[in-house]
């Protein structure tokens, strides 16, 4: 009886499974732009905290201050060393306040500038994590240099000998995102999705309407198939049913599957076939046959 028992759950479980996979295929551009947003998502540090061992955290810019919305630091994946990093959302309403609601400050960009040279100096893969809005617009940032860090953290990426693997977690939204998003490979989950900038600021641009959010959604082809099917994305990594926020084990899991498939091969190539790769990569975005 037990073992009767146990096989009907497993078949509800696997029927269950199926009806939601089947229902979130059919989801809008916008619905899946929502669902990235999710607040039970995982995120960086739920990443790093399941894929990673020994993981050490560095603070500070060593200019101005330390960027609770940016995290990163040194840390041991399948037996390598590595450097990753990526945006930090908060959970709690003090979290949030604290990290910014994932929106780095230029002092964020600029650890991150520092991370990566660090990776530079002493040969370590770096793994990102990408999951913000976009960089923080206030007058704050303005004024300690916001586009000038952005852009100095994508000159530094694209140097880099060793190599990079970018996942998009969550949101990517504009420079904010692009700043972590230099990579040899760019992955994305399936329900994310990476834009030059959200769904509401695109329609309040050319509507004056943010309500026309989700229309703006659809035509900026935002979403995993549309990015991998253009180029910018080079690989959709699944994610359990009903999105990542639903078993945030196995979302770790397929996660890691496809970091290693990606990293792995990566490794074997010295650091100037990593720059070319990665030059030639971004060179390909936008191209086409007439």
């Amino acid at each position: 009886e037990d073992d009767r028992y146990g096989e009907e759950l497993v078949r509800l479980e696997e029927k269950t499974a199926r009806l939601a996979r089947e229902v979130f295929s059919k989801l809008s551009p916008m619905q899946k732009v929502q669902l990235s947003r999710h607040p039970a998502r995982p995120y960086t540090l739920d990443y790093i905290n399941q894929l990673f061992t020994d993981f050490v955290e560095l603070h500070g810019d060593r200019r101005y201050a330390d960027d609770p919305a940016i995290v990163g630091g040194i840390a041991s994946y399948h037996g390598r060393s590595v450097v990753v990093m990526g945006q930090q959302k908060g959970r709690t309403t003090k979290e949030k306040t604290m990290r910014n609601f994932g929106m780095p400050n230029p002092e964020g960009y600029r650890k991150a500038i520092r991370l990566f040279e660090l990776a530079d100096r002493f040969g370590l893969p770096v793994l990102t994590f990408v999951d913000t809005p976009g960089a923080f617009c206030g007058i704050e940032g303005e004024e300690r240099g916001q586009s000038e860090a952005i852009g100095a953290a994508i000159e530094v990426m694209a140097g880099l000998g060793v190599p990079i693997v970018v996942t998009v977690i969550g949101e990517g939204g504009s420079g904010g995102a692009l700043a972590l998003g230099v990579g040899n490979r760019v992955l994305v989950q399936e329900f994310s999705y990476y834009s030059v900038i959200t769904p509401e600021g695109c329609a309040s641009i050319l509507w004056k309407d943010a309500a026309k959010a989700p229309e703006a959604a659809a035509r900026l082809k935002i979403t995993a198939p549309h990015l991998l099917e253009f180029g910018v994305v080079d690989r959709i990594v699944s994610e359990p049913p009903g999105g990542a926020h639903q078993d945030h084990k196995v979302a770790a899991q397929l996660l890691d599957q496809a970091l290693y498939e990606t990293l792995t091969p990566l490794c074997a190539l010295s650091p100037d076939e990593l720059r070319d790769d990665r030059y030639q990569r971004f060179r390909r975005l936008g191209s086409f046959i007439a």
